[in-house]
């Protein structure tokens, strides 16, 4: 049975319920904010599961392209309008499996805590800066860890209650390893559902770190999509990194 160490095991156990779980990110700032650094493009996105930001970026007629290691993410990308014109290559986007060169790369909403090592990391990193063209960007969607939320290690989240059931987050952490393992947990009439979580989160200092050996340097970082500062009170950061 797939765990949390199978690079396809996010993306495999949550395609069928993605889009309905996250029908309240809204992709259009991201789109504004990617299309003004992707020119006519091409670029890529890293982890582009079903498409919520690709899509819309590519019927703005920017050439797009997709790496993901989930097929059945994939699938559910295929199924959409426009869905089946966007190349997707499916491959651990660590690996680097795209050849390139792009104006522009992309991880939004967290995906590269997903890879869940430092060495993994670092790999996206070095693969990124390998296709990115002269003058492009790399550029990261991540929250900024708030150990506060946890409770000896540990974290109870009601996410919504319903006449019919209720939806809680369950999470772990791993201070050392800079682990969060989550298990959100549905239960209602029908029975229980399990929808399981690892991310390995860091802070933006070592994503810096991480851009500088590879090769990169930190053009600009905000707190959101809509270019607002980024500070100390910033629950997320969009880092834009560029060639050093």
């Amino acid at each position: 049975m797939a765990g949390f160490e199978d690079p396809a095991f996010y993306g495999d156990r949550w395609a069928d319920v993605y889009d309905e779980r996250h029908e309240y990110l809204d992709p259009a700032p991201a789109v504004d904010f990617l299309a003004r650094l992707a020119g006519r493009g091409p670029v890529l996105e890293l982890a582009i599961g079903t498409g919520r930001v690709a899509l819309p970026l590519a019927a703005r007629g920017i050439a797009v392209e997709g790496v993901d290691v989930s097929e059945a993410m994939v699938a559910r990308l295929r199924a959409k309008p426009g869905g089946t014109s966007i190349p997707v290559t499916i491959g651990d986007m660590a690996d680097g499996p795209a050849s390139g060169p792009f104006r522009l790369v992309y991880v939004v909403f967290n995906s590269l805590f997903g890879l869940l090592s430092q060495a993994r990391q670092a790999d996206c990193f070095r693969n990124a800066a390998r296709v990115l063209e002269p003058g492009g960007a790399f550029v990261l969607e991540c929250f900024v860890p708030d150990l506060s939320r946890s409770s000896r290690g540990q974290q109870v989240a009601v996410r919504s209650v319903t006449e019919d059931s209720v939806t809680v987050g369950l999470g772990r952490y791993d201070t050392a390893a800079q682990r969060i393992t989550t298990q959100v947990v549905t239960l209602g009439r029908p029975g229980a559902a399990l929808w399981p979580v690892a991310l390995r989160y860091c802070w933006p200092a070592e994503l810096d770190l991480m851009a500088g050996q590879a090769g990169l340097r930190r053009r600009k970082r905000y707190g959101d999509w809509d270019r607002r500062p980024f500070g100390p009170a910033s629950g997320r950061h969009i880092s834009v990194y560029e060639r050093a």
